[in-house]
């Protein structure tokens, strides 16, 4: 059976009633910060898309380059499209996520995989017999 989600000691269904105020509360301080100081207009669209989209009446996929929004509890269970520099990576947003940012989920750089190093790499590629 599987353990149910609990943020700080509430349940989705009790996070998503809250109000906005009693939801800041809980977080830590940078997110509670952040959200205190006010939404600004590209944080607040994507939150009435998510509104929207919640309601059914946002078909297309929500794609943000805003990746200093916090996930709030409303947003579980989309898919949101966030930039990373280059492309729009789909993140779906689990419980789990709550309180973080989205940025976190899309990662801005390609992990580095080494090859074989190529003619006039470093001094040392010099020695390498050419194939």
């Amino acid at each position: 059976m599987p353990r149910e989600f609990r943020y700080r000691g509430y349940t989705l269904e009790e996070l998503m009633d809250m109000s906005m105020d009693e939801f800041m509360r809980l977080l830590g301080t940078r997110a509670r910060r952040s959200l205190r100081r006010g939404l600004y207009y590209e944080q607040r669209r994507l939150l009435e898309k998510v509104r929207l989209a919640k309601e059914g009446r946002y078909n297309k996929p929500i794609k943000t380059h805003c990746r200093d929004m916090i996930i709030l509890p409303e947003m579980v269970g989309l898919t949101i499209h966030v930039h990373n520099g280059k492309e729009f990576v789909p993140v779906e947003i689990k419980p789990e996520m709550i309180g973080h940012y989205l940025g976190e989920y899309a990662i801005t750089n390609k992990p580095v995989k080494h090859g074989a190093p190529g003619i006039g790499a470093t001094r040392s590629s010099m020695y390498v017999p050419l194939k």
